[in-house]
């Protein structure tokens, strides 16, 4: 049995300890249909119901080889344009949807005030990179485009999500500063994935009775980007990029008992070294994908809380300028 690592959270022990004694298969021991029925149930066991809101509505872009699927979320209705955040959810590019990510979408769009939209965006192993990148990248270009007829400020839009998702919106974000995507004004990356490369050194970190491991990355990855020659492209692993410089600021959320802390904290680094102003938290005592597990973890609401008040203040400077 998987020793518990030290230094962990109080609630973070009692979740690991319920998990072990549940005796739940691990992703990688599962088919990706079943790791994403599995995953689905986690959700629905692990969070608080999603909160009401003044608007969500159902949307979709309609291209001409597929459609993609969106779901609007409003914290408040305004007579003026609002300004939007896209995210983009997690789940390693093989698991995750619209539903799984509901409830954190609606928190983050009761805090926010504003606009949330969230992307259905293809999954691996059935549409292998670049498939959820392209299909990030239609949607941001798609909602730019809309925001006139969706009441949404397109001088104000922010690109997010959590792991998988949090590293598409790097790219996304580093993409509109290169001028091959809709500018965006604001990065929210949640314990994002941002280098892809498998070494034999990676994941350092204690994972092994976590609730995500370097075996469960090596797995996502594996059917996310199987050509490892291609997983150091700068689209893919974002931390990879030559420069960071001019992207737009950023609240970055990492945490210690993570495989993926290190290179949040790297990109966190480099985006400082460019430049970029961050609002970095790190819980060292926290795992990955905390943030859809609030009925577990008593931090959740505070991080929600400082996540949305740095994207407000964002937003409010950019009104004035």
């Amino acid at each position: 049995m998987p020793r518990t690592p030290p230094g962990i959270s109080p609630d973070l022990k009692r979740l690991l300890a319920a998990i072990r004694l549940g005796g739940a298969p691990s992703f990688e021991a599962l088919t990706p249909e079943a790791a994403r029925e599995a995953h689905a149930a986690r959700g629905r066991v692990m969070q608080h119901p999603g909160v009401d809101l003044p608007e969500i509505r159902e949307l979709a872009i309609e291209l001409p080889d597929r459609r993609i699927p969106l779901r609007l979320y409003r914290g408040a209705i305004a007579d003026a344009p609002q300004p939007c955040l896209l995210f983009l959810h997690g789940g390693g590019w093989v698991l995750g949807s619209l539903e799984t990510h509901d409830a954190l979408c609606r928190a983050l769009a009761q805090r926010l005030g504003a606009a949330v939209l969230a992307v259905d965006y293809r999954l691996a192993p059935e549409h292998p990179y670049p498939a959820a990148l392209d299909d990030a990248l239609a949607a941001l270009r798609w909602l730019h485009a809309q925001a006139p007829a969706l009441n949404i400020d397109p001088t104000r839009l922010a690109v997010g999500g959590d792991s998988a998702g949090g590293g598409l919106a790097a790219t996304l974000a580093l993409m509109g500063r290169d001028g091959a995507a809709p500018c965006s004004s604001f990065q929210m990356l949640l314990y994002p994935a941002v280098d892809l490369r498998i070494t034999p050194d990676r994941y350092p970190r204690p994972s092994d009775a976590m609730v995500l491991t370097g075996a469960t990355m090596r797995w996502f990855i594996g059917h996310y980007l199987p050509d490892p020659a291609r997983r150091a492209d700068w689209q893919a692993s974002p931390l990879l990029a030559p420069s960071l410089a001019g992207t737009p600021p950023a609240f970055l959320l990492t945490c210690g008992q993570d495989p993926l802390a290190d290179e949040g904290l790297a990109y966190g680094s480099k985006l400082e070294a460019a430049g970029v102003p961050v609002t970095a938290l790190h819980l060292s005592g926290e795992a990955h994908a905390i943030l859809t597990m609030d009925k577990a973890i008593g931090a959740v609401p505070a991080v929600l809380d400082l996540a949305a008040a740095t994207l407000r203040a964002a937003w409010g400077k950019q009104e004035k300028e």
